[in-house]
Order: structure tokens, then C-alpha cells, then sequence
């Protein structure tokens, strides 16, 4: 069976086990087989380690400490998804978390002895989808930690981004337009993470000449995302005026006319090819809605 097929088997396979958890109090009967479900009601805190490879890496102190004393009062309400690991020097632990670790920090923070988990046996790869898929879902991961997962199955397990958009339930766009984010300098990914700026800014900031001295002009003035946009394209002019090639980019041959018809042609959208006496230049594609643009990168993924 291809991977493709076992991908999307994978997203209906999570949508169905995240149903599930939401009622858990005693063993599942009736799950679906392709979800392979069993439930401990509790285990021993001690008995379950962190996953090295949670897409999820920032957690607000404050958060985990409300989260800590409503456990306290009300106990784990959604049970911890784990998968049994064996190997040595595993410090006792019998389970690593796929999803769920801020629960299992709080609890700690709780001094509970025990916890409720669900059980999955599955491999490394699925059980990074499953945390990538279940952290999405439920918006837990900031832009930049949900862009580091969705590289981290590019790079680890070769799928295509339409793959991800498939499996997570996302539009191919907005896969590519989250990992865009990881083109920003750290500086810029740091003030995302902590939520000083948005996706939305961030996103602004890509193509931007310098994405630091605008970030932090954001943060400042409490700009919006617009403002933003045009703050960074007031900047990209003025540097772009003190150009020595840019009186040479402005003018165009009769073959450079010619090109722009054919390659427009083609992509059945305007476009504008700026070519310096340098040989360097920009091809610029104007789009005028998501669709469009989606459509451009399919046919660039093709080939």
C-alpha cells in the first residue's frame, strides 16, 4: 500500500483516537482497528519520560502553574498518550509521551504519584505525525514550533508539503507559508515564540531587507500586520532607490519583453522580470488570491 494511503489513514486514524480520549474512563471497546487502543486507568508518574523529539519545546510557566493547581482540584480530566519504549538507561521509565507533556509537567508540579494514559504502539515516525497532528489540532504549538515539525517529517521521512497538508488537515499554502517562518533570522523566531509577534508578522517580515529592525519596530509600536507589510515595502524601496542596478532593471529589451509574454503564458498570471546589464535580476509573479499562488507553487512542487 503506498505511503500516501497510510498518511491519510493516519489523520482519520488520530481524528478518531483524540474522540475517544475525550471520554476515556475505562477501557476502550469498539475502537476502530486501524487506532489499536488499550487504556491503563493510571500508572506511576516515574513510569513515563518526556519525548525527546515533541515537537513542542516552549512552555509558559505561567500556564503550567494554573494548569498545576486546576489538576490539583479537579484531577487529570484527558488522559496522557503515550507508547511503550524499551532500552537501557531509561531512568525506570516504561512510556514516552506523544502528546500530552505540559499535562504530565503540571502534574508533576501537582505532586501527583499517578497519571491516566492512553496506550499506542507505534514507531518513531508515527508517533512524531501523531504529535505534530495532535498539537495542531489543538493549537498548542506556536508558529515556529509547528514549522519545525512540519521540516522535521521533510527532512526525516521525505514527505511533500502537500503530504503534511493532507495528514494535518491544512491547506498545501498554509504548510508552505508556516515554514517560510524558519527563512527569519533567530532574533525574529525567538519574539514569535514567545509570542511577541504573531504568524501573521512574522510572515510579513520573509522578504523583508532587514526582518530584526522591523521586528523589533513592530514589538515597540505595537504596529499591526498591515502596517507592517507597508513599513517593510516603504523600506525595501528606499534601499532598493539607492541601487546603482536598479536605473537598469527598469529598462527592458525586446527580448526580456518577449520572455515576460511567454513565461506568463504559462502560468496564465502577469509577471514582471527585472534583468540588470550584470546579469543579475528578479522575476517577480503577481498573483491575486491564494488560490493562485497555491496553483504556482503545485505546478513548481511538479516539477
Amino acid at each position: 500500500m503506498s505511503d500516501n494511503g497510510s498518511k491519510k489513514r493516519l489523520g482519520r486514524g488520530l481524528a478518531a483516537l483524540i474522540g475517544d480520549m475525550d471520554e476515556v474512563s475505562a477501557p476502550v471497546s469498539g475502537a476502530k482497528p486501524d487506532v489499536d487502543l488499550r487504556v491503563d486507568r493510571k500508572v506511576p508518574i516515574e513510569h513515563i519520560r518526556a519525548n525527546p523529539n515533541n515537537p513542542r519545546r516552549y512552555f509558559v510557566e505561567e500556564h503550567l502553574a494554573d494548569l498545576a493547581r486546576s489538576i490539583t482540584e479537579h484531577g487529570i480530566v484527558q488522559p496522557i498518550l503515550v507508547r511503550p519504549v524499551k532500552g537501557q538507561d531509561l531512568g525506570g521509565a516504561k512510556y514516552e509521551i506523544i502528546a500530552g507533556e505540559r499535562r504530565w509537567r503540571a502534574a508533576q508540579r501537582a505532586s501527583l504519584h499517578e497519571v491516566p494514559i492512553v496506550i499506542r504502539d507505534v514507531d518513531d515516525k508515527q508517533a512524531l505525525e501523531l504529535a505534530i497532528i495532535e498539537n495542531v489540532q489543538r493549537a498548542d504549538l506556536n508558529p515556529v514550533e509547528e514549522a519545525l515539525g512540519y521540516q522535521q517529517l521533510i527532512d526525516e521521512y521525505d514527505y511533500t508539503q502537500s503530504d503534511l497538508g493532507t495528514v494535518i488537515g491544512k491547506s498545501r499554502s498554509h504548510v508552505a507559508n508556516t515554514l517560510r517562518l524558519l527563512k527569519l533570522p533567530e532574533e525574529v523566531r525567538t519574539l514569535v515564540t514567545s509570542g511577541s509577534l504573531s504568524a501573521g508578522h512574522a510572515r510579513a517580515l520573509v522578504t523583508c531587507a532587514d526582518p530584526v529592525a522591523l521586528a523589533n519596530r513592530i514589538v515597540k509600536d505595537g504596529l499591526s500586520v498591515r502596517q507592517a507589510e507597508e513599513l517593510g515595502q516603504e523600506r525595501d524601496e528606499k534601499i532598493s532607490k539607492r541601487t546603482p542596478e536598479t536605473k537598469s532593471m527598469n529598462f527592458k529589451t525586446a527580448d526580456t519583453k518577449a520572455l515576460e509574454k511567454q513565461i506568463s503564458d504559462i502560468l496564465g498570471l502577469k509577471l514582471d522580470i527585472r534583468h540588470t546589464e550584470t546579469g543579475k535580476g528578479e522575476l517577480r509573479i503577481k498573483y491575486q488570491n491564494l488560490d493562485q499562488l497555491e496553483e504556482v507553487c503545485a505546478r513548481l512542487e511538479k516539477r
